[in-house]
């Protein structure tokens, strides 16, 4: 709810009073005024959404209010009220930042029209603010011809047509974020607002507010009241991008948004009722979650109703020469250079790598060899940096340049086996800095943390401290 806090700064007492009852009937929380004096003490000890606002006044003219109003920090929406109606009044008051004007004596259905229009401008401002600050890295399709993909699609075609709650499932880099934004795009709500909270990336202590907002002063810094992700995307579509990586309180919180569609906000009592469809995504087990008690059984069955799984890279390996090819064409233009393509022998060897890193790592080779390549080049294996070999048939990884044996729980290394090895790997490179590790794997560092906890706390030490550095979580 956009519009929340209204004042009325009205002379005429019948007009005040009808104004007043018709909003509190629609649940808005309303001051009642008949001076400037008297509108300007409330504007200075709290923030207004709305004012209807009468331009002739005992103590002054309400378009010097209104010049005055514009030049505040938190201004509210300003509805000049007037019996005296002109063009040029009408001109002026606009100039000057009026969002609308009414001539008395007005309609109920006139004030109607008004707070929806108030309602829809003040989300779109703030949805336009949010996405202002967000970064978009120019992805916007599935590609892909393999059958795999090809059923991915019809799925997103089949699903996106309706209102359910999807969970995305697969592992890291495979490209579920661009599921979701599928969903999205091909939906019935692909001209509303499209929300992404990554839940790995924001502390736990504010990710409740992240989600529903909070009152002024709910906490400490909480100057002013501010709309949650729900509340901006009311009306669309919200992605929960890595949904298992929230605290157990806030999957409680969570859980009844997802069946009552309503929220309160952090230091709130007011009920809010949000509109949204919800599309979740995690690159974890979330039945196992379930298993360990790391995740709400009830908040995963009202996620799981449709679930998508995003088939890894190494299950579609017809598609790598394409991507490959696309990814070239990209970052060709993005650094300005001309790349005539790759070699049958790089072609070779990107075919037969097992991209353990998924889309995202064969992205970030790629990348990494248009500026090794010479311009008007073509790509050869050792622009790829993958060292030459076709397909790891034994055990080994890289560390520090060297090969070392992976610790297998079988005679060929399982996935599991060389994740860990891998993560191992970072850490000991970055001399047991999480933080560090974490952003050399390109992972989160609660997932890190996550992570190590499964392996029992056998990671590397620091060699300057016994201790890991860098625990930050």
């Amino acid at each position: 709810m956009s519009i929340e806090k209204v004042i009325v700064l009205e002379d005429d007492a019948v007009v005040r009073n009808n104004l007043e009852n018709y909003l509190r009937r629609k649940h808005y929380d309303v001051a009642t005024v008949a001076t400037i004096a008297a509108a300007q003490e409330y504007l200075n000890k709290d923030n207004f959404d709305l004012i209807f606002l009468d331009v002739r006044l005992p103590d002054g003219d309400g378009t010097d209010l209104l010049k005055q109003i514009q030049m505040r920090p938190q201004k509210p929406l300003v509805v000049m009220m007037t019996g005296y109606g002109s063009v040029e009044s009408a001109v002026v008051c606009m100039k000057n930042g009026a969002f609308d004007y009414l001539i008395k004596p007005f309609s109920v259905e006139q004030i109607e029209v008004i707070l929806r229009k108030a309602q829809e401008f003040t989300q779109l401002v703030k949805v336009n603010q949010f996405l202002s600050q967000e970064t978009d890295d120019g992805e916007v399709e599935l590609l892909g011809n393999s059958p795999a993909m090809q059923n991915l699609r019809a799925l997103i075609r089949k699903v996106a047509r309706t209102q359910a709650t999807v969970l995305v499932q697969g592992e890291s880099g495979t490209g579920k974020e661009l599921v979701a934004r599928a969903l999205y795009n091909v939906s019935s709500r692909a001209s509303a607002p499209f929300i992404k909270v990554n839940c790995a990336a924001i502390p736990e202590n504010l990710i409740e507010s992240e989600f529903f907002g909070h009152e002024r002063g709910a906490f400490t810094g909480a100057m002013n009241k501010r709309e949650g992700r729900f509340e901006l995307a009311h009306g669309g579509t919200i992605l929960l991008d890595e949904i298992s990586e929230i605290s157990p309180s806030v999957q409680a919180k969570l859980l009844r948004v997802l069946q009552e569609r309503e929220l309160e906000r952090v230091g709130g009592n007011r009920t809010i009722k949000v509109d949204v469809r919800v599309i979740a995504t995690t690159n974890r087990n979330l039945e196992h979650s379930v298993e360990k008690k790391e995740f709400r059984q009830d908040l995963f069955f009202r996620l799981n109703v449709v679930p998508v799984q995003v088939p890894p890279l190494r299950e579609r390996a017809e598609d790598v020469p394409l991507l490959a090819e696309e990814f070239m064409r990209r970052f060709a233009r993005k650094h300005g250079v001309h790349i005539k393509g790759f070699t049958d022998t790089a072609t070779r060897l990107l075919k037969n790598h097992t991209w353990p890193g998924n889309v995202r790592e064969l992205q970030n080779v790629v990348e990494r060899a248009v500026i090794l390549c010479e311009d008007s080049g073509m790509l050869e294996p050792e622009h790829l940096g993958l060292g030459g070999a076709v397909q790891p048939s034994s055990a080994s990884v890289v560390v520090h340049g060297a090969l070392e044996p992976v610790q297998q729980t079988s005679g060929f290394p399982t996935l599991a086996d060389l994740e860990k090895h891998h993560i191992f790997a970072a850490l000991d490179r970055c001399r047991g800095n999480r933080t560090h590790a974490a952003k050399l794997l390109d992972v989160s560092i609660r997932t890190l943390r996550n992570k190590l906890h499964e392996y029992n706390g056998t990671a590397p030490k620091s060699e300057e401290n016994p201790e890991l550095i860098g625990d930050d979580f």
